[in-house]
């Protein structure tokens, strides 16, 4: 069987058809990434998923989407963090402590990256623009950044990507305190961190660019193929 890979989702206002109302919503990308390299993708609603499901799966996917409540990780909100979504923060915070409880197969991409960081106790700079010297990682709504970013030798993202790879990036915020038991295994150009991962762990690996959004496949691959492997 197809190993079973859980994917968070957005609660949205939306608008189809004749219908303008809250929507579970997921750009079709990141399950078409998951489908592509064997893996059986699971949407997980916020609003009506709890950590139990987490017992169901083989792997999860943390996608990206609003930010993180600064509250979150001891912080009061800036002037440019004005999107929120607190219910989805805490329905994804409580699969992600079951994930890690569990040592499950863990992708978490660019808002993911950012919640699996302050989960385990590290913070975010909250808007770009404002730390000097840093480059526009978000080009505008819709857009991707074509960035090149640099991998520390002997990581997994090392071995997964070689010692550099062209990504595409949209975010306006970036991890700051990187989290204890997380190492910072990719970098920017401008320095910023692009990715962090847990040594200790199966597979955990955080990204802040967006995989799902091109036709390189290695990341979801990687993940899937130890999701195929029963947790012992």
């Amino acid at each position: 069987m197809r190993p079973l890979i859980g994917i968070s989702t957005y609660r949205e206002q939306a608008r189809w058809g004749a219908w303008d109302l809250p929507a579970v919503l997921l750009p079709a990308s990141y399950a078409d990434a998951v489908a592509d390299v064997g893996g059986e993708p699971v949407l997980l609603p916020t609003g009506a998923v709890s950590a139990e499901v987490v017992r169901r799966l083989d792997g999860l996917v943390l996608a990206g989407g609003a930010d993180v409540d600064p509250a979150r990780y001891g912080h009061a909100a800036g002037p440019a963090t004005t999107v929120l979504r607190p219910e989805r923060d805490a329905a994804e915070l409580a699969v992600l402590q079951a994930a890690l409880d569990r040592d499950l197969p863990l992708l978490a991409i660019c808002r993911g990256m950012q919640l699996l960081n302050v989960a385990l106790g590290g913070d975010l700079l909250q808007h770009l623009p404002d730390i000097p010297d840093t480059e526009s990682h978000d080009p505008g709504p819709g857009l991707f950044a074509r960035r090149k970013v640099r991998t520390a030798p002997g990581t997994e993202l090392d071995r997964l990507l070689g010692p550099t790879a062209a990504v595409d990036c949209h975010h306006h915020q970036a991890l700051d305190r990187v989290a204890r038991e997380l190492t910072s295994s990719a970098w920017a150009e401008d320095g910023l961190v692009e990715a962090v991962e847990a040594a200790d762990r199966r597979f955990c690996l955080g990204v802040q660019w967006h995989p799902e959004a091109g036709n390189d496949r290695r990341l979801f691959a990687a993940l899937v193929d130890v999701a195929q492997v029963p947790i012992g």
